[in-house]
């Protein structure tokens, strides 16, 4: 879409309505926007390659992965080597008496090295389920945990949306602000020239030089809030901004009634399956902490190979192997666990909370968005208008100026009254995309996936079946 602004008289006048719209900016002597410009997809796509809270988000679900593997470790066995090696003396000495009364006293002592190797293996065959639940609350933590990654690539995206659209709306006002004083110097130098022919008093040409001096203030402040722009772009998206290109809004993949929309955000928002998974989790821990109250049943085996002995210089060697069941079980300790089991509870209370409270936070986000965005297409409709009409009242000002009718304040306000319109009318259209694509994170749709960009997706279901069997090592997947 863009914006044709119609000249308003004057050469001066002609350079001003030359204005940027935000979606599509078009000006004498500018190049129209071309393939080099820089697209809203194509940033999206910067954003969700190099943001550092993605790519932090990213590390976090990897690191959850690996807690399925530690839990998956109940179910191996244990096994543990020992070695030993001593020097020892000895010095012994034993009495002994016959059965015919004869007592004879033998000594023996010396020096021995006596090694000493062991291996045992230890193997759980029942703990109360906990290995199994513990388990299973490992794999919500990831399910949750990859959640929470979709909130947060829902959160960038919508952030290097509103930084694009923020920097288009902020180059097309300060090309605004350019072309008024451009206009509105030409306009102080037709006045000079008609109070110089004594057409004009003194007091048209003040209020030509204050409207003037207004205009360069709204300049100024025009160009800091480009330069703003210009630095969250460049925070969010991680590269310098170029040229853009108009930005385009997203209502096709958003639902199309309001009802629609809050059932899809109540059900799909990842802050909501996030909380259904903490609920899990926290279910699963009230299991963990009731297996503490059941019996523990272990087999262990040992093997041991002793050469020399601490207790007997004439011993060379010997070995002695083992296996057996050991059952182990809980009468009283003090009270902790139930302690433990009665905080776990609470804490699942705590989680259904929050689960609800997430559901109703994520209705109002979606019935505020879509408000939102319903304005935001009404406004584009007015401000149009405004325009329109405010473009037809400035060329009618100056002419009716032109045979005295009108005043030179008549002029400066209408010329004003444009400006305004204008600035009106690129805010509108920035809010109209923007808000496309918040109400798209608000219903949980907004992803890489859905807007269809040209990148390659990350998947972290890869990393955590590399990780999930794994039995030993410690390198992770990427080498490190």
């Amino acid at each position: 879409m863009m914006v044709r602004l119609p000249s308003v008289g004057g050469s001066g006048a002609r350079a001003a309505v030359c204005a940027v719209a935000v979606l599509l900016p078009a000006c004498f002597g500018l190049a129209p926007v071309g393939a080099s410009a820089d697209t809203l997809a194509g940033a999206l796509v910067q954003a969700y390659q190099n943001n550092p809270q993605i790519n932090a988000q990213r590390a976090a679900v990897r690191a959850t992965d690996e807690n399925v593997p530690q839990a998956l470790s109940g179910y191996r066995p244990r096994v543990s080597a020992t070695a030993s090696l001593t020097e020892q003396y000895s010095d012994a000495r034993s009495r002994a008496t016959s059965a015919t009364g004869v007592t004879t006293y033998t000594s023996v002592y010396g020096n021995a090295a006596v090694q000493s190797y062991g291996t045992t293996v230890t193997q759980t065959l029942f703990n109360g389920f906990q290995t199994a639940n513990r388990t299973r609350q490992a794999e919500s933590q990831v399910s949750a945990a990859r959640e929470t990654l979709r909130l947060s690539e829902q959160t960038v995206l919508l952030a290097a949306v509103t930084a694009y659209m923020n920097l288009l709306r902020d180059t097309a006002i300060l090309d605004l602000q350019r072309r008024n004083v451009e206009v509105l110097q030409e306009q102080l130098r037709q006045t000079r020239d008609r109070f110089n022919v004594g057409e004009v008093t003194r007091t048209d040409v003040a209020q030509s030089e204050s409207r003037l001096a207004a205009g360069r203030s709204s300049m100024l402040t025009a160009e800091s809030n480009y330069t703003t722009s210009r630095s969250t772009y460049r925070q969010v998206v991680g590269v310098e901004a170029g040229r853009l290109a108009p930005g385009m809004a997203v209502d096709r993949f958003a639902p199309r009634v309001l009802p629609q929309a809050v059932a899809d955000g109540r059900g799909q928002h990842p802050s909501v399956t996030t909380a259904t998974h903490n609920v899990d989790i926290a279910l699963l821990q009230v299991k963990v902490a009731e297996g503490a109250l059941y019996p523990t049943l272990n087999l262990v085996g040992s093997a041991t190979k002793n050469y020399g002995s601490t207790t007997s210089l004439t011993t060379i060697e010997s070995f002695a192997g083992s296996i057996a069941g050991q059952l182990s079980v809980p009468i009283y300790q003090g009270g902790s666990e139930y302690a433990t089991i009665r905080q776990a509870k609470e804490t699942l209370g705590q989680r259904r909370i929050e689960l609800d409270t997430n559901r109703e936070q994520v209705q109002q986000t979606v019935v505020q968005t879509w408000g939102q965005l319903e304005a935001a297409k009404a406004q584009i409709q007015a401000t149009e208008a405004q325009v329109a009409a405010a473009e037809i009242a400035v060329n009618g000002v100056r002419e009716e100026a032109r045979v005295g009718q009108r005043t030179t304040l008549d002029v400066l306000n209408a010329q004003q009254e444009l400006v305004n319109a204008r600035v009106a009318m690129v805010t509108a259209q920035r809010d109209r995309v923007v808000a496309s694509y918040a109400l798209l994170a608000a219903v949980g749709r907004l992803s890489a996936q859905v807007l269809g960009l040209k990148v390659p997706l990350y998947d972290p279901v890869v990393h955590y079946h590399q990780v999930r069997d794994s039995w030993a090592g410690v390198r992770t997947p990427d080498g490190k």
